[in-house]
C-alpha cells in the first residue's frame, strides 16, 4: 500500500513551517508589557515636568529680591533685563511651553546662582552622590537579605528578636541625627575617620574619567587617593547602608514569613525534602523576587534622596546642591533637579517591573 503524500509534496509548505517560531509567541506578552510601562513611564515623566514646574513657581518668594542687589532693585532697566534674560515677564503658560521645548532639545536652562547650565551642574555633582549611592546599596541590601531571611527561619528566636530591635531602632532613628552621632563619635571624640569632603586637604583629585575618586585614582593607578577616597567613604556610605539595611530587614522577613506559610512550602516538607533544599529551590526563589522592587526604589531614593547625609558630611553631591539651589531659589536648578529626580525614579520603576516580568512570567499577563 503506497503512503499517503506528505503535506511537504502537496501544498510545498508544512504547517509547522506557517507557525511562528514557539520563542516569538511567548515574547509577544513581554513585548506588550514593556510597551505598556513605557508609555505609561512617558506620561508619568510628562506629569512630573508639569507638577514639578506649577509647584516651583507657586513657592512665595521674589527671584529679584534673591539675586538682585537693593540698588539694583531700584533701577527699573536692571530688573527689566533680568526679568528678561530669565523669562519672568512671561505669563506662567508661556514660560511652561517654552520650558518643555527645551527640555525636548536636551537643555534644562540656565542656573541663577552659578551662571551655568544646569545640566552641566548636575553631571559635576551626580558623581559624587553615585559613589555614595552604590557601595551603600549593595551593603545595605546584602545586610538587610541575609538578615531578613534568618530572622523569618528563626522567626520567635533570640536572632530575630535582636534583628528586630536594631531594625525598629534604625527605622526611628532620622538620617541626620545618626550622622551627627558618628560624626561626634568617630572624628571628634576618637579622630578615627574624617569629618567630611570627598578627600583631604593634602590630596589633589585625580584627573577625571568618571567623576568617582576611587574610579578615577585606580584608573591612574594613585594607591594614594584611593585610600583617603575610601577612607572619607566609611561614614556617609555606613550612614546610607544602615538605614537601606534596615529596612530591607523588614520587607524581607515579611516577604518570607508570607511564603512559609504557602501549601507549597508545607507540601515540600511533607514530601521529607531536606530543610537546605527547601529553603534553597522553594523560599528563595519565591520569597526574593520582590526584593528587586524595594532595591530599585532603595537606589532612586539613594541617588536624589541623601540631602541631609551629604551637607552633614560636607559632601558635594545632587543633595546638597538641591539644596543650595532651593536655599536660593533658583528655579531653573530646582526644576531641572526635580526633572532629574523624576527621571530616576520612573526610570527605576520601569527598570523594576522589566525585571520582576522576567522574574515572574505571570506579570506579563497582567
Amino acid at each position: 500500500m503506497a503512503d499517503a503524500p506528505s503535506a511537504t509534496a502537496v501544498g510545498g509548505r508544512s504547517e509547522q513551517e506557517d507557525l511562528p517560531p514557539a520563542r516569538t509567541r511567548r515574547d509577544r506578552p513581554l513585548l506588550r508589557f514593556v510597551l505598556r510601562r513605557l508609555a505609561v513611564t512617558i506620561g508619568l515623566l510628562f506629569g512630573v515636568v508639569t507638577v514639578g514646574f506649577v509647584l516651583i513657581n507657586a513657592v512665595p518668594g521674589d527671584p529679584l529680591a534673591i539675586h538682585l542687589s537693593p540698588s539694583a532693585l531700584d533701577n527699573p532697566e536692571i530688573v527689566a533685563a533680568f526679568e528678561e534674560k530669565w523669562g519672568l515677564n512671561q505669563p506662567l503658560w508661556q514660560q511652561y511651553l517654552h520650558y518643555l521645548n527645551r527640555l525636548l532639545h536636551g537643555d534644562l536652562g540656565t542656573s541663577q546662582r552659578t551662571g551655568q547650565p544646569v545640566l552641566s551642574n548636575l553631571m559635576d555633582v551626580i558623581p559624587a552622590t553615585v559613589e555614595i549611592a552604590i557601595p551603600a546599596l549593595v551593603i545595605g541590601v546584602v545586610l538587610g537579605t541575609t538578615f531578613g531571611i534568618l530572622s523569618a527561619l528563626y522567626r520567635g528566636k533570640l536572632l530575630d528578636q535582636i534583628v528586630r530591635i536594631v531594625a525598629l531602632v534604625g527605622l526611628s532613628t532620622p538620617s541626620f541625627w545618626l550622622g551627627l552621632t558618628l560624626l561626634y563619635l568617630f572624628f571628634y571624640r576618637f579622630d578615627l575617620l574624617p569629618s567630611g569632603g570627598r578627600l583631604s586637604p593634602e590630596f589633589e583629585a585625580p584627573p577625571e574619567r568618571t567623576g568617582l575618586y576611587t574610579v578615577d585614582g585606580a584608573l591612574h593607578q594613585d594607591w594614594t587617593v584611593v585610600a583617603d577616597a575610601a577612607w572619607h567613604l566609611v561614614l556617609p556610605v555606613g550612614v546610607l547602608a544602615y538605614l537601606v539595611s534596615v529596612i530591607m530587614v523588614r520587607f524581607v522577613r515579611a516577604a518570607m514569613l508570607d511564603v512559609l506559610g504557602q501549601d507549597f512550602i508545607r507540601a515540600a516538607h511533607a514530601k521529607g525534602l531536606p530543610r537546605g533544599v527547601v529553603i534553597r529551590r522553594h523560599l528563595l526563589r519565591a520569597g526574593l523576587v520582590p526584593v528587586i522592587t524595594m532595591s530599585g526604589l532603595m537606589l532612586a531614593t539613594l541617588l536624589t534622596g541623601s540631602v541631609l547625609v551629604e551637607t552633614i558630611f560636607s559632601w558635594p553631591g545632587l543633595g546638597q546642591y538641591v539644596f543650595q539651589s532651593a536655599g536660593s531659589l533658583d528655579i531653573p536648578a530646582v526644576i531641572g533637579c526635580s526633572v532629574l529626580i523624576g527621571v530616576v525614579y520612573t526610570g527605576a520603576n520601569f527598570l523594576v517591573d522589566i525585571l520582576y516580568a522576567l522574574a515572574d512570567p505571570r506579570i506579563r499577563l497582567s
